[in-house]
């Protein structure tokens, strides 16, 4: 087995070392930082290629979203943190119930704060994870792997698929072994990373932006965003109550007391205060046409 996975290793862009960075040890600081920077500059490029991809992914998510499924991202390490947080961000930026979208991390909650590597290694751990949360035919699993060869992750796409959830694979290496198990590939080729083999980097950042992309695409199409305005925001905090009023002012056009006083009404729901205000009506009304 360790054979097979160092020749597997070999063939990976993410495992090559970088040419850019040769010597970067013997650098100083700010050379180091243009060197950083540079490569970091080719994420965006990657994932432009891939957005036709991507888009084809999103609209299946909105179409389960809208059969009353849910969004399971299952990654181990940094890519399983990044799935947790962009998971966790969903229901104070767009209200959505937490089960919505879930993320899964190999080695559970103290994976996201502690390194628990080996975690990733057990192809019936993703298996028992999927198993877990009664995954259907409902909803849509995104396996998210840097290197692509991570057990845990090809478990869980496994599992999915059986269970009839349409599977995506999101890799930065194109011989990643879960594009062989996936319904769907979205392959983001950022290079060699800096330091090499640190997927917590390009890879890391590729992922990141491609998750907010799923996410923030997905809630706009669900008529989360009016505008450009985050009209669905849980103002759980006082932040985020200012924000909502601001949010409620910007939409409508009214004044600062009208808007305090149509954030009240609406039961502090951003979304219905737009909708009494731009139309003259009670929270009742407004309700029932949302």
């Amino acid at each position: 087995m360790e054979l097979d996975v160092a020749k597997y290793l070999d063939e990976l862009t993410t495992e090559q070392p970088n040419p850019n960075s040769f010597g970067i040890d013997a650098k100083s600081t700010k050379e180091i930082l243009k060197i950083i920077n540079h490569e970091d500059s080719k994420v965006p490029e990657a994932i432009g290629r891939e957005i036709p991809a991507i888009a084809q992914v999103i609209d299946l998510v909105v179409e389960h979203f809208k059969q009353g499924g849910r969004l399971f991202y299952i990654g181990a390490g940094t890519s399983g943190r990044l799935g947790v947080l962009d998971a966790s961000e969903c229901p104070p930026t767009y209200g959505t119930p937490p089960e919505m979208v879930q993320g899964i991390i190999a080695g559970g909650r103290e994976a996201l704060v502690r390194s628990i590597e080996g975690a990733e290694d057990i192809e019936a751990d993703g298996v028992k994870a999927i198993n877990d949360r009664g995954v259907n035919a409902r909803d849509v699993l995104i396996g998210i792997t840097a290197s692509g060869h991570a057990p845990y992750v090809i478990g869980a796409i496994k599992r999915a698929r059986e269970l009839g959830a349409p599977a995506v694979a999101l890799s930065c290496n194109k011989n990643s072994k879960t594009f062989q198990y996936a319904d769907y590939r979205l392959f983001i080729d950022v290079g060699p990373e800096i330091v090499t083999g640190s997927t917590r980097m390009k890879s890391g950042t590729a992922q990141k932006l491609v998750l907010n992309m799923i996410t923030t695409a997905a809630m706009i199409k669900l008529g989360k965003v009016f505008n450009n305005l985050m009209v669905d925001l849980m103002p759980v905090n006082n932040k985020l109550v200012v924000r909502s009023k601001r949010l409620i002012q910007t939409a409508t056009g009214c004044d600062p007391k009208t808007a305090a006083q149509a954030f009240e009404d609406s039961g502090n729901r951003p979304k219905i205060a737009i909708v009494m205000v731009i139309l003259g009506i009670n929270r009742e009304e407004a309700e029932r046409l949302l």
